[in-house]
């Protein structure tokens, strides 16, 4: 992962555990139900951002190596790979 990513998602994920943090407290405080799906619904979409920018310097740096390479076997690794959590994504 590049030095910049790896930056950029744990400062994401940092704050995702904030919020984390914050929902368990709103559930200990019995605060209104849909406050906390909504909360949770914010936390389910930066975690869909950490995982896009993952996935998408996974693409432009290991499946594009694997591309350049020439190597076929690391080629249809890599697509499988990404093929699969793609897949997972939509579950």
């Amino acid at each position: 992962m590049r030095k910049d990513i790896k930056i950029s998602c744990q400062k994401r994920l940092s704050r995702i555990e904030g919020q984390v943090r914050g929902l368990s407290k709103m559930v200990d405080e019995d605060r209104y139900c849909i406050d906390i799906v909504t909360q949770v619904s914010a936390v389910r979409a930066a975690l869909r951002r950490v995982e896009e920018e993952v996935l998408r310097d996974h693409v432009t740096h290991c499946v594009e190596q694997a591309i350049t390479s020439g190597d076929k076997s690391d080629q249809r690794k890599k697509i499988a790979e990404l093929m699969a959590v793609v897949g997972r994504a939509d579950r």
